[in-house]
């Protein structure tokens, strides 16, 4: 069956490529609404797939799930476009975004992007927003990030997300990588999506899907070996912020790569707490071979690129 024909009405899903999350239009009599953005190098992409989809009609809202960089980078874009546009995000790190602090929301820790932009209003845990014609429900979702929330529309019992609870998995949990103890909140968070028993899960990454069951017991699994053995969830951590780092840049000097990794903390966070009895370097040149393995990568004449 098409999962995406079964999205409630006047929702739409575009769903993209790793290095942006999926944004979703909401359409309506009472408005125009886009969750999440994707990431800034995507944003006049974004802005094209918005603008062919309303036919002239303005974008009213922009809502963002969390802040990471993928979710948020095209945030400016749309606002440059959409002037009038209304964009609400989590509470918890809105004087971040205020002052503009790209080291606290972590977009010069990971190595990554994104332009700066405003914000009108916050989402609160427990309200209810009204996007296209529907009533959504604002749950916080933390884990993969501190702030996040998720977003429930009864009637169909259609979730939104993020990256709370993929068909495959869930996000890195960014908090564990800094040595806060987090696993609990991601398992507390798959709890919370258990009990809303949705019929449609829309991620933050990949396709629409139909329930839970399945990518739950797989989260709880995954979740278990994280958990009992850190460094394996430190390990793809690593790898994560290395693969998107490919396909920003497509095709990079391996050199230039690991001088990358260096300057960049959240790596080096991760070398330094799980792996420090080995070389940098080699530490490095063994993540993008691991990457090159699963075909992720591919390494020719001392050169990476993106697979």
């Amino acid at each position: 069956m098409n999962e995406i024909a079964r999205l409630p009405a006047g929702v739409r899903v575009f769903e993209r490529g790793w290095l942006s999350a999926n944004n979703i239009l909401l359409t309506g009599l009472h408005g125009t609404a886009l969750v999440d953005s994707g990431y800034c190098t995507h944003a006049a992409q974004t802005v094209g797939l918005v603008e062919k989809a309303l036919g002239g009609r303005p974008l009213d809202v922009l809502i963002n799930t969390h802040l990471h960089s993928d979710h948020c980078g095209g945030n400016s874009g749309l606002q440059a476009s959409y002037p009038e546009l209304k964009t609400f995000i989590p509470p918890g790190q809105a004087s971040l975004v205020a002052d503009w602090n790209p080291m606290a929301l972590t977009y010069e820790p990971t190595g990554q992007s994104c332009p700066q932009f405003r914000f009108d209003g916050t989402l609160i845990p427990g309200s209810t927003i009204c996007l296209g014609d529907q009533g959504w429900q604002v749950l916080a979702a933390p884990g993969h990030d501190a702030h996040s929330v998720i977003l429930f529309e009864e009637g169909s019992r259609t979730l939104i997300s993020a990256d709370a609870l993929w068909e495959v998995g869930f996000g890195v949990v960014f908090q564990e990588l800094e040595g806060i103890d987090a696993f609990h909140e991601v398992a507390a968070t798959l709890d919370l999506i258990e009990s809303l028993r949705p019929n449609l899960v829309i991620p933050g990454h990949g396709r629409v899907f139909s329930g839970t069951h399945e990518a739950l017991a797989h989260a709880r699994r995954r979740l278990v070996a994280y958990r009992n053995d850190p460094a394996r969830h430190a390990t793809h951590a690593a790898k994560v912020l290395l693969k998107f780092r490919l396909l920003e840049v497509q095709r990079i000097p391996l050199p230039d790569l690991i001088g990358w990794a260096q300057d960049t903390i959240y790596l080096q966070i991760v070398f330094t707490r799980y792996f420090g009895n080995l070389r940098f370097e080699s530490w490095i040149e063994s993540l993008v071979a691991d990457l090159q393995r699963s075909g992720a990568a591919r390494v020719a004449n001392g050169v990476a690129e993106n697979t």
